[in-house]
């Protein structure tokens, strides 16, 4: 039996460009409705591949305004407009996505014009879109479909959250960028799916030396969360299934046993390091349907 409770890693990357991680994305489909967390590079590819139209994908969340979990945005506005899309796109995000997607609207006017107006024909209601800034608690609730916002600490990087999805009596946490994070403890307690962002400090460091400063490398670490912090969230929050996405670096000699070998000093509960197009449905127990592209 298929559950009516999804979630697919569209990508699991940073941002580095990568072929096997594009930029950070997650599906959620619950019901009859879907949801994009974060839309970066190569989103609308992803949605395409899973055989996902990007037209019926209106409904989009942000966890901050880090250029990696935006770069897919415009994208999917525009080219799922060009593919049918006749309803407003929605967008949900911190302070500054309203001013985000005037300047995007500002910058590609002679496109909309032209598929609007002259060539296509396109209606006007496919290209308008719908913004609300949130702060941390903003409920959405349609459908019978609940997520909650919470703040994460991403320092310098305020404001920055993480999403709960609650369906039907189960629950998908989505941790956003950020350290070890007690408020992400809180809201995840609970939680079947805990999809968590990590570093893995060495393979980081082997990656960058060279074209990062030693000063520039500590900084980008400190406001991530290692394999040893993570392991430590699950083991506190004791999810069905964590998952790693928005894997730093995006690939490197060692990194794949420096995340496991490390994670597993704090953690003894059922984990994956996530992969694009690994997919998850959620019932009373959380299976992996798709292993992605590894």
């Amino acid at each position: 039996m298929t559950s009516d409770f999804k979630v697919t890693l569209l990508g699991t990357g940073s941002p580095g460009p990568s072929i096997e991680r594009f930029g950070m994305s997650t599906l959620v489909q619950a019901g009859g409705d879907r949801f994009l967390f974060d839309c970066g590079r190569g989103a609308i590819q992803r949605l395409t591949q899973i055989e996902v139209p990007p037209s019926t994908v209106d409904k989009v969340f942000l966890t901050h305004m880090h250029s990696d979990h935006l770069v897919g945005l415009p994208d999917l506005w525009l080219t799922a407009w060009i593919l049918g899309r006749k309803t407003p796109l929605r967008v949900w995000g911190p302070k500054g996505t309203q001013n985000m997607m005037h300047h995007l609207e500002q910058a590609f006017q002679p496109d909309i014009i032209l598929r609007r107006d002259l060539d296509e024909l396109l209606p006007q209601s496919g290209i308008d879109f719908v913004v609300e800034e949130v702060q941390e608690d903003y409920v959405y609730e349609e459908n019978g479909v609940k997520i909650t916002t919470f703040d994460v600490d991403h320092y310098p990087v305020v404001p920055a959250y993480g999403f709960r999805v609650d369906y039907d009596g189960r629950s998908v946490v989505l941790s956003g960028d950020t350290r070890r994070c007690e408020n992400l403890v809180k809201y995840a307690q609970r939680a079947h799916l805990l999809i968590h962002e990590v570093i893995a400090p060495e393979a980081f460091k082997a990656r960058t030396t060279g074209w990062f400063s030693r000063e520039r490398q500590r900084k980008v670490i400190d406001h991530h969360t290692t394999p040893e912090q993570a392991g430590e969230i699950f083991s506190q929050v004791q999810p069905k299934l964590a998952v790693y996405s928005h894997i730093i670096p995006t690939r490197w000699e060692g990194m794949m046993k420096e995340l496991t070998e490390d994670t597993r000093k704090t953690c003894s509960g059922a984990f994956e390091v996530g992969h694009d197009l690994m997919a998850f449905e959620i019932g009373d127990e959380v299976r992996v349907v798709s292993k992605g592209q590894e």
